[in-house]
């Protein structure tokens, strides 16, 4: 076996993690009766020292108040079974207590933890509570799709906006569960090189007094130590109690989230817990995401619709976006007709992703217009104006004008031309002179720049040019091509992945951290391992990937009624969009191929699996006209509608903003999936 093979270095890798992980030990207290975690003989994460459980028997300020806490008093065996058991009293009766844990596979620990009110009378305002504390100073956040390390970047833009949590005393961040793509919070301790993550099963709480209140998680700070937190409704984020992530640019208020036990009540709560080593800064949040992976098993894509079925509507709905404005001008519209005409290259409007995809679909579509529809859509892409300096352009036209230009866009748009220069060169059935002339405009200014000793990008939004590069230095031979994208990969890299600063940028909605972002990195590390085969890009494109899969949906959140549950819509395999923009969309179609790949390379049979869910799921509530709207709201989030009123968000769908991605990412994937000779 050749050393610098994939399979020696991730194997290596997978049995010094199994050597480390199997460190954290998972104990009962026999002085107190309470649960404990170690690692390397250290106690790292248990209860408050106040109490197991925690309840709160009041409500003021729009937060918890009247706290009572007890200890465990019983401890007993049955079969895998820990069960510590208690009571707390009350005037009105006796509140019963009981935890049961069992050890799983990886050190994992389940819990099931249960309230049962046997009093007289409905026990008011009410809040059952989790609470497990971690040791560690300001320690390092991640929760799937709403925090990443605290959210530095986006902090740095608008800290208002968006969640941000530094770790500082007094601090919180907690949210409601079907708030998370992947139901889990992790703590990582980067000094001491430990993490820990605390893993719940989302459900509804009985007895709430608002509707459609959930239980919620979280973290809050202390002196010296973290609180993994779960409530029985209570959230709220940026110093502010109380208020949910409701909106695009500020919170709503969200109150009053306590319950209402009558005489023989009982609730339960599961959760996991796990605490590891970790090698490196950054890559706490590893671990817990296989967790959710294992937990979950997202894997169920025969219950979606078939992949030759969403490729022909998808193709269907994208002729019908073909117009012309006259004397050569023709292409993909980015918008529905009674919205506007403008072809647009990447980000939103796409036009450019069919002359790739439709070159790789043609035989399975049997349309004989696709090669005149390819050939004519590239050639007039090929006529944007491309500034000599930059290789920035202008990305849209309207009949009148050229219009727009921006990182995001013309990095998408230049890695569709380049994959299309690739295919029509191998089925020599294209004429590409005009398209390989763009290219090399947009490659020479791109390396210009990043070679510049004070490049200095924004953002991760420029990392879209990685890939481009790489693929244009091969076509072309121009190792000046290849010189600028590794570069621009080594700065990104050295950027992210210790995550002192996530990955950002990538959508042109938001301004923090975001999946787009992820993917852009994920896109350009990927392409240079498959053509120099160096471990290094394997290593960064993984971090980058499992940063994009922590916005994956593994778990099929029930929805109140409304659109999506109008057709059981099933959210498992969508995205959400970033901690700013909190609804779920289709994007991870567009990276599904990349994730199955990575599945090859790293023998991980979970992320093949995960690729077809993600790819199959998303076609749902495409229409009879064969048309996706955008936004999804699976939270108590909108950006479209009437958002007046914070507890009529969740469940609603905005069906109106169909611009082109969201019919070409399905295309661009099949194309991919294509090229693997994989049928997803």
């Amino acid at each position: 076996m050749m050393k610098n093979s994939v399979t020696y270095c991730f194997l290596t890798i997978l049995l010094q993690l199994n050597a480390v992980w199997c460190m954290a030990q998972f104990k009962i207290d026999e002085s107190n009766r309470n649960p404990y975690w170690s690692l390397n003989g250290e106690r790292l994460l248990s209860a408050p020292e106040e109490g197991l459980w925690s309840i709160a028997t009041d409500w003021q300020q729009d937060w918890m108040e009247g706290w009572k806490h007890e200890q465990p008093e019983k401890v007993e065996e049955s079969g895998d079974w820990v069960i510590v058991s208690g009571k707390m009293m009350f005037p009105q009766g006796t509140l019963l207590l009981r935890d049961a844990y069992r050890k799983e596979k990886g050190n994992l620990v389940r819990c099931r933890r249960r309230y049962e009110w046997q009093g007289s009378d409905t026990l008011h305002r009410v809040n059952l509570t989790v609470r497990l504390r971690l040791k560690g100073e300001r320690m390092q956040t991640f929760m799937p799709g709403i925090l990443y390390y605290g959210n530095k970047n986006g902090a740095k833009i608008n800290p208002d906006v968006i969640p941000v949590y530094r770790g500082m005393p007094g601090e919180f961040a907690v949210f409601e569960d079907h708030r998370f793509p992947m139901p889990f919070v992790m703590l990582e301790n980067a000094t001491k090189k430990y993490a820990a993550a605390v893993h719940t099963t989302p459900s509804p709480v009985r007895g709430a007094v608002l509707n459609d209140q959930w239980w919620s998680m979280g973290v809050e700070a202390g002196e010296g130590y973290t609180d993994f937190v779960l409530y029985s409704g209570p959230i709220g984020y940026n110093n502010k109690h109380g208020v949910a992530k409701a909106l695009q640019f500020s919170p709503m208020p969200y109150t009053q989230t306590y319950i209402d036990m009558e005489p023989g009540r009982i609730i339960e709560k599961e959760f996991c817990v796990e605490l590891y080593e970790i090698g490196a800064e950054g890559t706490g949040f590893q671990r817990p995401l296989y967790t959710s992976l294992d937990l979950y098993k997202p894997y169920d894509a025969e219950s979606f619709t078939d992949y030759r079925t969403i490729i022909r509507e998808k193709y269907r709905f994208a002729r019908n976006r073909w117009i012309d404005f006259g004397k050569g001008a023709e292409g993909f519209n980015m918008y529905d007709l009674s919205q506007g005409k403008a072809i647009v290259m990447g980000w939103c409007g796409q036009a450019d992703s069919p002359g790739y995809a439709l070159q790789l679909l043609e035989n399975e579509l049997g349309d004989e217009e696709i090669p005149s529809m390819v050939q004519h859509a590239m050639d007039f892409l090929s006529t944007f104006p491309v500034d000599a300096e930059t290789g920035m352009f202008p990305v849209g036209y309207n009949g009148k004008e050229f219009f727009g230009g921006d990182p995001v866009s013309c990095g998408q748009a230049m890695y569709n031309f380049a994959k299309a220069i690739v295919w029509a060169r191998k089925t020599g059935r294209y004429k590409t002179e005009g398209w390989e002339r763009f290219l090399r405009r947009c490659c020479d200014g791109q390396s210009r720049i990043i070679l510049r000793a004070d490049w200095n990008p924004r953002s991760t939004a420029e990392a879209f040019c990685i890939a481009p590069l790489a693929i244009a230095s091969k076509l072309f031979g121009e190792s000046v091509y290849r010189q600028a994208a590794e570069k621009a990969a080594q700065i990104f890299a050295d950027r992210h992945l210790k995550m002192n600063g996530c990955y950002w940028g990538g959508t042109l909605d938001a301004t923090c951290e975001d999946k787009e972002g992820a993917w852009a990195a994920f896109q350009g590390f990927l392409e240079l391992y498959e053509q120099e085969h160096t471990d290094k890009y394997l290593q960064w494109a993984k971090h980058a990937m499992d940063v994009c899969l922590s916005y994956v949906v593994v778990w099929d959140i029930p929805l109140p009624a409304g659109r999506l549950a109008d057709y059981h819509f099933r959210t498992t395999g969508w995205t959400v969009v970033s901690p700013q923009n909190q609804h779920i969309d289709v994007y991870g179609v567009l990276f599904a191929p990349e994730v199955y790949r990575m599945g090859i390379y790293l023998k991980d049979d979970r992320l093949k699996k995960l690729a077809r869910v993600m790819y199959r799921s998303c076609f749902q509530l495409t229409n009879a006209y064969g048309s996706q709207g955008e936004q999804l709201q699976q939270t108590n989030f909108a950006q479209r509608g009437d958002m007046s009123n914070v507890h009529k968000l969740r469940g609603g769908y905005s069906e109106g903003w169909t611009v082109f991605w969201i019919t070409a990412h399905f295309l661009n994937a099949a194309a991919k999936f294509e090229e693997m000779n994989v049928i997803p």
